[in-house]
């Protein structure tokens, strides 16, 4: 019943910026931590940055200074602002969110990022 769409995605070249958005909807009470994935061909989905109830954040060594996890619980909504985006940052990314110990997963939106 619970449901994240992503959105945001695109090409974009290095040095770049993208903003993804992840709305939640369905019976959503609340949503204890959310965070951003990603995957890209052949490799394992990685934890990107998460962002707890309180506000408190957790970024990935990789992306940390450029990309920033906000949220609007109000509205059920994570953003990943994406800045000086390089090519090794290309995959798909995943929203997630855990609620009374289940975990959710968006379809997610790909992220590409090329000369």
């Amino acid at each position: 019943q619970v449901q994240l769409l992503e959105s945001g995605g695109g090409l974009v070249q290095p040095g770049g910026s993208l903003r993804l958005s992840c709305v939640g909807s369905g019976t959503i009470f609340s949503m204890n931590a959310m965070g951003w994935y990603r995957q890209a061909p052949g490799n394992q989905r990685d934890l990107v940055a998460i962002i707890y109830s309180d506000g408190d954040t957790n970024y990935a060594e990789s992306v940390r200074g450029r990309f920033t996890i906000s949220r609007d619980n109000a509205n059920n909504t994570v953003f990943l602002q994406m800045n000086s985006l390089k090519p090794e940052d290309t995959a798909v990314y995943y929203c997630h969110g855990v609620q009374w110990g289940l975990q959710y997963w968006g379809q997610g939106t790909q992220v590409t990022v090329v000369s």
